[in-house]
């Protein structure tokens, strides 16, 4: 079979370019093991990290090592004592994606409809965690939220989760690629001069909804330092990722004055697999998302031998949808 493989940690710098596309040998499910024919595998900022070896144990790549570590596609074989059925459409949670087959351990995928979206499949885990970002806000309907990152996949994904509940969202962007408003965004700001005056002027006291009281934020930097001195009373900022290399600032007084707080979030089957006890969330979450009406704007679908450009692509044009690897008949022609 072939893979995407590396044999030592790479950075961006390099443009990932430890990268190869290679032949290795079809794998064979162990106990609670099971082989999954791949079908579709997002490219998410994730792999990149795990490429550039920056998750924890255990985490970490163990060379030689294939990419990717996320995607969907269909139960080939089952190991002993697995009983999920040949066939089953699953998510992949797991490194070792980016190949025509993988062998996973069972409680590291995520049994889905057989008509669910392959993209939409490959990449569950942002539907999971923008559903999770929205509801750590604790925001009621009719208040203001602000996505910092709006074209990320996962910020568009809030913007649709909110309006389904009737929450408020400003997203900002430093050039608008989709349309948000379409998707349900309230307000769109492009970064610049006056993008914080107009910001104030939306989600102020005195715009209806009591003030800005949640930031979700992707980016960091000295943008995350005015949002959250812009928050109202108790309201939260929540980080997820750090795309701004730069460092933001606060004083103890710009949190404590407002008892406003910041958390972290990192993705919930991160370290732990789901369990029983997640099962009705992750069927409310399949439910909210199956549909047409829940878009994912899709940059682009390469084959896997032509992930170099799938990659460069996602490098330089990131705001332009998420890009997918496809294995199999699934088509390669490049969309958007």
């Amino acid at each position: 079979m072939k893979a995407v493989m590396f044999d030592q940690v790479a950075s961006e710098a390099d443009g990932y370019g430890v990268l190869a596309l290679r032949d290795v040998p079809m794998p064979s499910p162990g106990p609670g093991e099971v082989l999954v024919r791949l079908a579709c595998a997002a490219i998410n900022p994730g792999d990149f990290l795990f490429i550039s070896e920056l998750y924890p144990d255990p985490k970490k790549p163990s060379y030689p090592q294939i990419a990717g570590t996320h995607g969907a596609g269909y139960v080939a074989e089952r190991g002993e004592g697995v009983t999920i059925a040949p066939g089953t459409l699953v998510h992949v949670n797991h490194d070792g994606a980016w190949a025509e087959y993988a062998v996973v351990p069972a409680e590291w995928l995520t049994a889905l409809p057989p008509a669910y979206p392959l993209e939409k499949a490959a990449q569950f885990i942002n539907q999971v965690t923008a559903w999770d970002l929205l509801d750590r806000t604790r925001l009621k309907e009719g208040q203001w939220l602000v996505l910092n990152g709006g074209n990320s996949s996962v910020s568009i994904m809030l913007t649709q989760f909110a309006r389904q509940r009737g929450i408020r969202t400003v997203s900002l962007v430093r050039k608008q690629q989709q349309d948000l408003r379409a998707l349900g965004a309230t307000e769109v700001l492009e970064l610049g001069p006056g993008m914080l005056d107009r910001l104030d002027a939306i989600t102020g006291p005195g715009a209806g909804g009591g003030g800005l009281h949640a930031v979700i934020d992707c980016i960091g930097g000295k943008l995350l330092s005015d949002l959250v001195r812009r928050l109202a009373l108790g309201g939260r900022a929540i980080i997820y990722g750090g795309y701004d290399g730069a460092r933001f600032e606060l004083h103890n007084f710009d949190l404590l004055m407002r008892g406003a707080t910041i958390e972290t979030y990192i993705y919930r089957y991160f370290f732990t697999p789901p369990g029983p006890a997640d099962r009705s969330l992750l069927q409310q979450i399949v439910q909210a998302t199956e549909g047409p009406d829940f878009v994912i704007p899709i940059g682009g679908r390469h084959r896997l031998d032509d992930f170099r450009a799938a990659i460069d692509a996602t490098l330089t044009d990131p705001a332009r949808g998420k890009r997918f690897l496809t294995f199999g008949d699934r088509d390669g022609a490049a969309m958007g």
